[in-house]
C-alpha cells in the first residue's frame, strides 16, 4: 500500500465522505447496523475496542450506539478523516484518536475487539496476512477480530459480475460525476481478495472460529475468534 497516496486521497474527501456512504454501499444499513447488532448480541460487551483505518468514525458510531460504555480507540493515517471523527464524538470521553499506520504497528493497549471497515482491502495479500498475525498476537484468548470490507470473487469472471453490478448501482445512486471520478481514483488503490481467501488467511494466523456473518455481493463482514 502506498500510505502517502492513500492518506492524500482520503484527506481530500474527508468532509463529504459520510454524506455519500449510503450511495456507495447499497446494503449500508444491514452492513453497518445489522451486522453490528448481530455481533453484539452474541458477545459480552467489550471493555476496549480498536478501530483500524477508522476514518470518520462511522463504524465506531454503530458500535457505540449499542455499547456506549466501551472504550474506543480510532486509528488512521489520514488526520483530516480523524478530525471528522472528533466532531462526530465531540464531548464523548471514552473515544480517543491516534494518527498511525496500522501496517507498521498496533497500539500497545490490550483490546477485547479489533475491528476495521473498508480499509484492509487496500493491502496486498502478504501485508493482509502479516496484519492478521499482528492482530492475533494483540488479542486475548477469546478476543474478536471483525472485518467489514469489500471483496472480489474467486474467479475473474465472477469478479467482473460483482464490479459491473456495483458500478451500475452507483450510476443510479445520485452521485455526482465528480464523486464517481474520485471513487474511480480510489479504486486504483484497491487490492481485494475473496472472502474465501481471507478466511483461509485468518485460519493460518491461528484464529479458531472464523466465519463470514454477512454478505451482499462485494460487501461482507468476517469474524475471527482467538
Amino acid at each position: 500500500m502506498g500510505t502517502n497516496l492513500l492518506e492524500e486521497q482520503f484527506n481530500r474527501v474527508a468532509g463529504e465522505y459520510d454524506a455519500n456512504r449510503k450511495r456507495f454501499i447499497p446494503c449500508f444499513d444491514d452492513y453497518y447496523d445489522g451486522a453490528t447488532r448481530f455481533l453484539l448480541s452474541n458477545i459480552r460487551k467489550p471493555a476496549k475496542v480498536l478501530d483500524l483505518g477508522a476514518g470518520t468514525g462511522l463504524l465506531t458510531y454503530h458500535w457505540y450506539k449499542y455499547s456506549p460504555d466501551t472504550e474506543y480507540v480510532l486509528t488512521d493515517v489520514a488526520e483530516e478523516m480523524l478530525a471528522v471523527a472528533r466532531q462526530r464524538f465531540a464531548g464523548v470521553d471514552n473515544v480517543s484518536y491516534l494518527v498511525q499506520d496500522y501496517t507498521k504497528e498496533l497500539p500497545e493497549k490490550a483490546f477485547d475487539v479489533i475491528m476495521s471497515a473498508l480499509s484492509i482491502h487496500h493491502l496486498e495479500d502478504k501485508a493482509k496476512e502479516k496484519l492478521f498475525r499482528d492482530i492475533y498476537a494483540g488479542l486475548p484468548e477469546g478476543g474478536l477480530f471483525v472485518n467489514y470490507d469489500q471483496f472480489c470473487a474467486d474467479s475473474p469472471g465472477m469478479s467482473r459480475w460483482l464490479d459491473s453490478y456495483w458500478e451500475g448501482q452507483l450510476e443510479k445512486s445520485g452521485l455526482s460525476s465528480h464523486d464517481i471520478e474520485l471513487w474511480l481514483e480510489r479504486r486504483k488503490l484497491d487490492r481485494e481478495c475473496s472472502t474465501e481467501a481471507e478466511l483461509a488467511m485468518l485460519r493460518r494466523c491461528g484464529f479458531r472460529d472464523v466465519q463470514c456473518v454477512y454478505s451482499y455481493h462485494k460487501f461482507s463482514v468476517l469474524v475471527a475468534v482467538k
